[in-house]
């Protein structure tokens, strides 16, 4: 079940909880638009760009990675772009199972949450391979980005599930 949107009247220790709390309630939402669906729908696209549902989620939860641990914190990882093919196509493996896409997004999630606590909003992050030779970014920036990937991502996923069985609106 989603998590209450987080009102603007609700307290919060800081600018951090208030970041982390939209991101856990988009990332929410998001899992709740794919509970339900069958193994065909999730893999399935009726979409032009070909994308499913499943590749989605895997793709957020990849950029989530991308932006905090590889890029902010400059941890290395084994396949930064392992949601991608060549060309930037989003990709899951036959091998890899809905369920285990769906648990490493909410995995991802405490791992957002945990390094969004370990550091202070106006930190820059780690030089590296991420920022491409540029400036790395600061931790509110990175986490405006996922806010905005989230939350983008998420009306791709609502136009999708109406398609499919003309579910709509955040439930």
């Amino acid at each position: 079940m989603t998590l209450p949107f987080p009102a603007p009247t609700e307290q919060a220790d800081d600018r951090t909880a208030v970041l982390v709390r939209y991101l856990d309630y988009f990332r929410g939402v998001l899992l709740d638009k794919v509970a339900g669906l069958t193994g065909d729908q999730l893999r399935a696209s009726d979409l032009p760009s070909g994308w499913s549902p499943l590749e989605l989620v895997k793709h957020l939860t990849f950029v989530e990675m991308r932006w905090l641990e590889w890029g902010f914190e400059g941890t290395s990882v084994d396949e930064p772009w392992g949601d991608q093919d060549q060309a930037g196509r989003w990709l899951v493996g036959a091998d890899e199972s809905p369920a285990d896409v769906l648990d490493a997004l909410r995995e991802r999630g405490r791992v957002t949450a945990a390094i969004a606590r370990r550091h202070r909003l106006e930190d820059v992050g780690a030089p590296g391979e991420r920022w491409e030779g540029a400036d790395p970014a600061t931790l509110e920036r990175c986490l405006l980005h996922l806010l905005q990937e989230h939350a983008r991502h998420l009306g791709h996923l609502d136009v999708v599930r109406e398609l499919l069985d003309g579910r709509t609106g955040e439930s």
